[in-house]
């Protein structure tokens, strides 16, 4: 029998992470869930996951991938990796002078040194098997323009595009591709905080009329895992023609 090919899906407790998730499985990947602060419904996720089935298809680890020290303790026991998804994310909506000092390395930890940390300890993987693995960061619109009152979001996430672009022409030359997918506006726990009034004030502003779904962002994320290794460095944005 074929060896499943591997995935880890950083985020993987809600929203788009599960969505993934589900996806890959349903491909075939064996997938390595990933979470931090919501452990319990990762938990939760995998038992659905591996329900009814012979051989487990996913593990779920508690590790915050803005901890370099965690992230090298979670590679350390992953021998084959096939595709790398950094998917965890936290936002922050304020005035950018009434933002702390402990707000601002959070989300610089949680959104962007995460994404340098486990393609650190993925690139070596991909380089030592022979059939290579490959890269994408979702990622966010506001990365490509910005928003008021989300300054350090737009940061982090202008910072995962350039990483990405980066990242590419480094790695192009060894056959892994790095992509991103810059997402609009997402139905997810992180855009609940949003009462009806400014959904739908959104939601007038956006050509297709509504939110994405998560399942449509991992509908997108598998066209990028089946592109050939040539399309690399590029930042897909799906916001239903908004920005």
């Amino acid at each position: 029998m074929e060896e499943r090919k591997t995935a880890l899906v950083t985020g993987a407790s809600r929203g788009i992470g599960k969505a993934v998730a589900n996806r890959l499985v349903q491909e075939g990947y064996h997938v390595i869930l990933v979470s931090h602060s919501s452990y319990s419904d990762l938990l939760k996720i995998t038992e659905e996951l591996n329900g009814g089935k012979e051989e487990p298809v996913a593990r779920c680890v508690s590790c915050d991938v803005g901890n370099p020290d965690e992230v090298r303790k979670l590679f350390s026991s992953i021998r084959r990796l096939d595709l790398l998804v950094n998917n965890a994310g936290i936002a922050y909506i304020g005035l950018l002078q009434e933002m702390s000092d402990e707000d601002w390395n959070r989300i610089l930890s949680t959104n962007l040194s995460s994404v340098f940390y486990t393609s650190r300890s993925a690139i070596p993987l991909f380089l030592h098997q022979e059939e290579r693995g490959s890269i994408i960061n979702i990622s966010s619109v506001w990365g490509n323009v910005g928003a008021s009152c989300e300054a350090a979001y737009s940061a982090t996430k202008g910072g995962v595009n350039a990483l990405t672009h980066a990242l590419a022409k480094e790695l192009a030359p060894s056959g892994i591709p790095v992509n991103a997918i810059a997402c609009g506006c997402v139905d997810t726990v992180m855009n609940a905080q949003l009462n009806a009034e400014e959904k739908q004030e959104l939601c007038e502003e956006i050509p297709a009329g509504r939110f994405a779904t998560p399942d449509e962002i991992a509908e997108a994320l598998m066209h990028l895992v089946h592109a050939p290794a040539y399309l690399t460095g590029q930042i897909i944005t799906v916001d239903g023609g908004w920005i």
